[in-house]
């Protein structure tokens, strides 16, 4: 595979690249640069994560050393799962069966917990660092990568230190790319102009896309409204039955002939799309008969167009979540000691 080719792995269903220049420059001189991607353990794993296995499986596969990072203190300072360290452990080994069941092979990755870099005085020392060259107020704003408001840190000041310490993971770990979600954007910013300033190695960013709520997107504040498993029907779980994806789905905000803003395009074009070239709606032929979209602009252009009823849309989209979801609840069946042990914790039945 040469430069291009690898390059275009990586920015495929991808929002940006801070920058296509450095990423390709880190391509020409290093066949086996070291990517990161970072998660709070906190909770049960929704349908966004499918974006971001799919993701890791072109970083893996262009060749990078790839590092699935789960921050356990960084979940504790964000009260996620009661701020119970065990517990958060506990669903961070439950998030690497979530991977292995998305088709991340175990074997070509490495998981890292954030308490196995955080022991040295090495760590703090680059902590404090990065805050000596970050103003408060550019911590402030970086809040909202923790799904928080602004105002919000000033309930705990911990959490000032939680911006710092995510640009610190990179540094500690030699990172040339970070990859996540675009809501992370904020803090690999803050990262790459702490790093100009100290003149260490800046981390590329690359960012994907987030899945929209099946609700409906907030055009103001999209990251608001993405998928969270906060609100149950507003996303659908991979452990969702097919009964559970129907029922969802069936509810889902559709707004016909509309595609920006539409969670039912989003979900064909971020997934659907990225795992077959085609997308296939069998219709009664009373409706019309079956139809099959052989790329996702020709989808958009049939719904945009009013060729194609939300219901009909809905329908295919229900089927092809249902068996892009199959080998997950069959990984599950075998593979179902740590979800178990996390329900429990839970009290999830």
């Amino acid at each position: 595979m040469d430069i291009e080719e690898r390059y275009e792995l990586l920015a495929r269903n991808t929002e940006e690249i801070v920058t296509a220049d450095e990423l390709r420059g880190l391509l020409a001189k290093d066949v086996a640069p070291k990517a990161y991607i970072g998660f709070e353990p906190s909770g049960l794993v929704h349908l966004g994560w499918v974006v971001c296995a799919n993701k890791i499986r072109d970083f893996v596969d262009a060749g990078f050393e790839m590092t699935i990072f789960f921050a356990d203190w960084h979940a504790y300072i964000n009260d996620k799962l009661g701020g119970d360290i065990e517990r958060i452990r506990l669903c961070a080994l439950y998030m690497q069966d979530c991977f292995e069941a998305l088709g991340v092979p175990r074997d070509k990755v490495k998981f890292v917990m954030a308490s196995e870099i955080m022991d040295g005085i090495g760590y703090w020392e680059k902590v404090m660092k990065v805050g000596k060259v970050t103003s408060l107020s550019r911590i402030k704003r970086s809040m909202t990568i923790m799904g928080r408001k602004e105002d919000d840190a000033e309930l705990d000041s911990s959490k000032f230190l939680y911006p710092l310490m995510q640009a610190t993971d990179l540094f500690m770990m030699d990172i040339d790319v970070a990859y996540a979600g675009i809501d992370q954007r904020r803090v690999h910013m803050l990262a790459r102009e702490a790093a100009e300033k100290l003149h260490w190695k800046v981390p590329i960013a690359l960012h994907t896309p987030l899945l929209p709520g099946l609700k409906g997107v907030n055009r103001m504040d999209p990251i608001a409204t993405k998928m969270s498993k906060s609100d149950p029907d507003s996303g659908i779980s991979i452990h969702d039955s097919p009964e559970d994806i129907n029922r969802k789905i069936k509810k889902a905000f559709c707004p016909e002939k509309e595609v920006e803003g539409n969670p039912m395009m989003a979900i064909c074009k971020h997934i659907l799309f990225q795992e077959s070239s085609d997308f296939v709606i069998d219709r009664p032929e009373k409706f019309g008969g079956k139809l099959v979209f052989h790329s996702y602009d020709e989808l958009a252009s049939a719904y945009a167009g009013g060729d194609l009823h939300p219901v009909d849309l809905k329908q295919g989209v229900a089927k092809g979540l249902i068996d892009k979801l199959a080998p997950v609840r069959a990984y599950f069946e075998k593979n179902h000691q740590n979800l178990d042990a996390l329900k429990r914790s839970l009290g999830i039945a």
